[in-house]
């Protein structure tokens, strides 16, 4: 009797393995992958290290910015790179947020510059927003915004509330760096 509890919970384990293994590549897999590789750099920033004048936010705005706990950042450089490995690993990215459980949010250009905002999750309720933004000329770059209680449309607000929030470049100087 043990022996056959033994065999049916084996069988259990190697059925739970083989339905969880996922051939498609994720945007966590991407980052660990490329996180120490050539012409990539690599940052996890806890928001908590990141002080904005939130003084100016909306309620809705102070709200999504209080329910972020993380940023993952991970960059691709072009400089000193051949055109073909840049559009190869820009083809990656763009495969994996293609893939549906990547809901659209919002995406705007401006001068070559791309920037697309798209999240994990229910319209109440996401559990990831990404923001991922390429130029030809300089590469392209991804953060995976994680936190709690995150509401989609609130982030939106607070995405357009970010581009003229008042952040101290010394906290994101090496990001910046990496991209002159």
């Amino acid at each position: 009797m043990q022996r056959t509890i033994k065999h049916i919970v084996f069988v259990l384990l190697l059925a739970v393995a083989f339905v969880s293994c996922n051939d498609g590549k994720s945007l966590q897999t991407y980052f660990v992958d490329n996180q120490e590789a050539t012409n990539f750099v690599s940052q996890d920033i806890p928001i908590s290290m990141v002080k904005i004048d939130d003084s100016k936010f909306t309620e809705d705005q102070k709200e999504a910015y209080k329910s972020v706990k993380r940023l993952n950042f991970l960059g691709y450089k072009v400089e000193g790179t051949e055109a073909e490995v840049f559009k190869a690993e820009l083809a990656k990215v763009k495969t994996i947020l293609s893939d549906k459980k990547y809901n659209d949010l919002m995406e705007f250009s401006d001068k070559g510059n791309k920037i697309i905002v798209k999240y994990i999750g229910t319209d109440e309720e996401a559990d990831e927003v990404v923001i991922f933004g390429s130029a030809n000329e300089l590469g392209f770059g991804i953060v995976r915004v994680l936190g709690n209680d995150m509401n989609p449309d609130k982030m939106v607000t607070l995405v357009n509330a970010m581009q003229n929030a008042d952040v101290d470049e010394n906290q994101i100087q090496d990001i910046m760096n990496f991209f002159k």
